[in-house]
């Protein structure tokens, strides 16, 4: 989008962490898996694939991880106080940031152009049209 100007701001819920998008990301996905269906509490949950040199983060992060259905490790971080997640990242490519962007000051950047795991999606949700659908991973 030409229109949003770089940096945006994010924060957690409470405002503890807080983190500046430095451009734009490289992608958005939404993914159907259900541990993201837990994570969400919704259908799905939106991910923007992001540089790490993109990213500047500012507050105390907790951090989780668990073993994914691929093998690859999952990791998270989130704040501490109101438990809002803030990113994943798999810690064997530490350069790539799998932000939570739905906590950006201006969400108009989320705009998913590919839809993954969807053999686990919710039956109700239509998938749009011109996205990107895969099964599984890509």
């Amino acid at each position: 989008m030409t229109d949003i100007s770089y940096p945006l701001s994010g924060a957690c819920q409470c405002g503890s962490v807080t983190y500046q998008l430095l451009a734009p990301p490289q992608a958005v996905i939404a993914c159907h898996c259900r541990e993201c269906q837990k994570l969400s509490t919704s259908a799905f949950s939106l991910t923007a694939l992001v540089p790490a040199s993109d990213l500047r983060f500012s507050g105390p992060l907790q951090h989780w991880s668990r073993v994914a259905d691929s093998g690859n490790t999952n990791a998270a971080a989130f704040c501490g106080t109101c438990g809002n997640r803030i990113y994943h990242v798999n810690p064997e490519q530490p350069e790539l940031i799998k932000l939570k962007p739905s906590n950006l000051s201006d969400t108009r950047v989320i705009q998913p152009t590919k839809h993954v795991w969807v053999s686990e999606k919710q039956d109700w949700f239509a998938l749009p049209d011109g996205a990107e659908i895969f099964p599984k991973d890509p």
